[in-house]
């Protein structure tokens, strides 16, 4: 079954778990022992209604503060696609785990709340789904039960947002306006008869109709090796396969090909999956391919198209979000991951910090703080083969590592 992975953002209040518990709840996607514990919760807080918020909730502090601190990630299936929901907080101060739940996301719900409209959170939200080329985007005007169903609440703070739109450097996204009560459960899971000057889909209409092809940016066909299979057994002594996934675009039977970083050059010979062949190998499938001719190949090695190379460099400059305590300054060596090769990089300069609400940037920056996003030079130890992450999601991205302490410090976007 085809899954879609989406992300959520709102500020405080925003009623964001409160959406996704209705979204369980409406699909029946909620164990009887869950929905049980959420009618004695809500009973016991005095609530005449279901504090669906609690269905994905799950820390303690959370459920007292009533807010979301870390990223949960929410399944649940219907007949059309399987879901994974990542419930990210919507606080400043948690930008490091809106990234962190976006960045493998295909789609994104932003709330807002319908009484506030458009505030600075908005911004972030926004530019954190632009900053991340996440191409479909469901703007969600939330409590709209509170505002007497207004049409011209909504079509304000659809004006205000189309204005924010216009400020976004990624042209390729498709933006849709909902109005909801995720409370009420109006235009959620089913389309609601209180709001009849709207006209387009329910929530989870739209989601189910999302076309697979739409969302994943389609770039050039990359290979990256994780495993080199050698089974060495009666039936395949010689057998010499190289397994992994295939991103950006489709890999064919006939295909010249170069290895990297060797750029030693041969042809497709065979596709498998386990125990079947294919004439084609389209993005995003998990394969194993075998070559023409008995050439080296290893674990983290990438095979790519004949003229369609990445850029093979030393150094690179990348939009960076910094997820750790500990400063990021010029200087500093830390190991980045990308894909499955790992080099050690330093710190060349930092460019400029970006603020995420798109009033502009800093100059004359001398350290990266927690949340900081900003432009970074990186030298490395030896040569890596990347795409700008605004044509190709998978092969332009990359994790920082403290060497330390093998934390994971921060995300990188090659720019």
């Amino acid at each position: 079954m085809e899954v879609l992975k989406i992300a959520t953002a709102g500020s405080v209040d925003d009623g964001k778990s409160t959406l996704i518990g209705r979204i369980l709840y409406d699909t029946k996607s909620l164990t009887t022992d869950k929905l049980e514990a959420i009618e004695k919760t809500s009973k016991q807080r005095g609530y005449d209604y279901l504090d669906f918020s609690l269905a994905t909730d799950g820390l303690v502090a959370e459920r007292e503060q009533g807010i979301t601190i870390d990223v949960a990630h929410i399944y649940f299936s219907t007949k059309k696609k399987s879901y994974i929901i990542a419930d990210t907080p919507g606080h400043v101060e948690y930008t490091r785990n809106m990234v962190t739940g976006a960045s493998t996301s295909q789609a994104s719900i932003i709330l807002i709340d319908a009484r506030k409209g458009v505030i600075e959170q908005t911004n972030r939200h926004f530019f954190i789904n632009n900053l991340l080329r996440i191409k479909d985007v469901v703007v969600a005007i939330n409590k709209m039960d509170l505002v007497d169903y207004s049409e011209e609440v909504y079509n304000k703070i659809k004006a205000d947002f189309e204005e924010l739109m216009s400020k976004r450097d990624y042209q390729d996204q498709k933006i849709t306006f909902i109005p909801v009560s995720a409370l009420k459960g109006d235009n959620v899971v089913n389309r609601s008869d209180k709001m009849p000057w709207y006209e387009g889909e329910a929530l989870l209409e739209h989601l189910e109709a999302i076309d697979k092809a739409d969302i994943f940016n389609v770039g050039t066909p990359r290979f990256p090796v994780q495993y080199v299979i050698r089974p060495k057994t009666e039936d395949f002594h010689d057998f010499r396969g190289y397994a992994g996934k295939v991103y950006g675009g489709n890999l064919s039977v006939g295909d010249d090909i170069i290895v990297l970083p060797s750029k030693t050059r041969s042809k497709i010979k065979d596709i498998y999956f386990y125990d079947e062949k294919f004439e084609t190998a389209s993005r995003r499938s998990s394969v194993t391919i075998t070559l023409e001719n008995d050439i080296n190949v290893s674990r983290g090695d990438m095979i790519v198209k004949e003229g369609d190379l990445p850029k093979i460099d030393k150094q690179f400059t990348a939009n960076v979000c910094w997820m750790d305590a500990t400063q990021l300054t010029p200087g500093t060596k830390y190991v980045v991951q990308h894909g499955v090769n790992k080099v050690l990089a330093k710190v060349d300069r930092i460019n400029h910090k970006i603020n995420p609400d798109y009033s502009g940037i800093e100059k004359d920056v001398t350290g990266l703080n927690v949340n900081d996003i900003a432009s970074v030079t990186f030298k490395l130890n030896k040569p890596i083969f990347y795409d700008q992450f605004k044509n190709h999601r998978t092969n332009g991205s990359f994790i920082l590592i403290d060497s330390q302490n093998n934390n994971t410090v921060g995300a990188g976007f090659i720019q």
